[in-house]
């Protein structure tokens, strides 16, 4: 599959809601892929169709559960129209960056559990629990899907010294 060119700011596809995707064909499935292979190739941990200038609620995530286990598998899901039907009432601060807005990172606040539902790539009913690292995620590309990057949220952004740039890997 190709690999997708990443849109960053300030275009305008990354500022609009993203439509609801209706029907789940062989097109999909080919974007999906490719939206995985962007993913991978960038290195990130996530992406959302806006950020590859598709407006529609597609978005990939692939993570390790077990960072501290060297090459232990990672879990790729893949979310289509996805929702957050319930949330903690519990935020945390957490460090963010984003393939679309290159060279900066900030604090973000976001709930540290949230469930997703949505559809899955075959556009079968899908649910996920996610805490920590993992709601930070699907939080972040979620926000994609209705025009918010991270500094829209972010109490504190700034550009990472050459120490930090390892902030700017996810």
């Amino acid at each position: 599959m190709p690999i997708l060119e990443i849109t960053t700011l300030p275009d305008p596809v990354l500022r609009r809601k993203a439509r609801k995707v209706t029907e789940i064909n062989k097109s999909t499935q080919e974007f999906i892929d490719s939206m995985v292979e962007t993913m991978r190739a960038a290195p990130g941990v996530g992406l959302a169709a806006p950020q590859v200038s598709v407006s529609e609620r597609v978005i990939v995530v692939e993570y390790d559960e077990d960072d501290m286990v060297e090459d232990s598998p990672k879990k790729l899901y893949v979310f289509i129209n996805p929702e957050i039907s319930s949330a903690s009432e519990e935020k945390e601060l957490g460090i963010e960056a984003c393939l679309s807005i290159p060279g900066l990172a900030g604090e973000v606040e976001r709930h540290k559990e949230i469930i997703v539902k949505g559809l899955n790539r075959r556009g079968k009913p899908a649910k996920l629990k996610a805490q920590g690292w993992l709601a930070r995620i699907f939080q972040h590309e979620m926000d994609h899907l209705d025009g918010i990057v991270f500094t829209d949220r972010a109490v504190r952004v700034w550009k990472p010294s050459p120490d930090e740039e390892y902030l700017l890997k996810d």
